[in-house]
């Protein structure tokens, strides 16, 4: 049992990195720090990892990961983001396009695309909708939103923090999230829509 590099010469591995067998080293990968993959293992091609710790059986593509933590099983990328204190439990999935930091992502949970997921803790087996924004900043204040175990949120949320979505709540597409939702709820939060009729032909007209 080995560790496979499929282009040794694009590959740059820092003296302190240690690999396990069977993983596979794709090109243009950097390996810096104190990082450290597990047994079967696929990362790569174009992934940078400085002082992370990788579980087993897990795949990382096209992806820049620092001082982070992964566990076993998980899928991260293509064009994922870890930064700092990430913590990415078993079975996980972190999609294309996703940015981590400072945050627990639990066993199972999905963050499958286009999402800034920031001082947050997400429950076990909880799907994240694609576009979420954990809005953490405020007045030079950074607040934590915690999504509960086997939520589902919608499309293009923003979560503005300190904020919780319970375990088994949802929230609808759209909405922003500034007050709690309860285990097993619904939390809606976004305007009525209005269609103004003949928009477009007073337009042309410049009416």
């Amino acid at each position: 049992m080995a560790v496979t590099f499929e282009s040794p010469a694009t590959a740059s591995i820092d003296a302190g990195v240690t690999i396990a067998p069977d993983t596979t080293i794709a090109n243009g990968v950097t390996l810096k720090g104190d990082t450290a993959i597990g047994e079967r293992c696929t990362i790569g091609p174009q992934t940078t990892m400085i002082n992370t710790d990788v579980g087993d059986d897990t795949t990382i593509l096209h992806s820049y990961l620092t001082d982070c933590v992964v566990a076993n099983d998980v899928s991260i990328g293509p064009f994922a983001y870890l930064r700092p204190e990430a913590n990415i439990g078993d079975g996980a999935k972190i999609g294309t396009f996703v940015e981590v930091k400072k945050s627990t992502v639990g066993a199972g949970a999905k963050v499958p695309h286009l999402s800034y997921i920031g001082d947050a803790d997400i429950g076990d087996r909880a799907n994240v909708g694609g576009g979420a924004i954990t809005a953490n900043y405020h007045r030079k204040v950074k607040n934590r939103t915690v999504i509960g175990k086997d939520a589902k949120t919608g499309v293009h949320n923003s979560f503005v923090a300190p904020v919780r979505v319970g375990d088994g709540a949802y929230t609808g597409a759209g909405s922003v999230i500034a007050d709690d939702v309860p285990d097993g709820a619904l939390g809606i939060a976004r305007s009525e829509q209005k269609n103004i009729e003949g928009y477009a032909k007073r337009v042309e007209e410049g009416s």
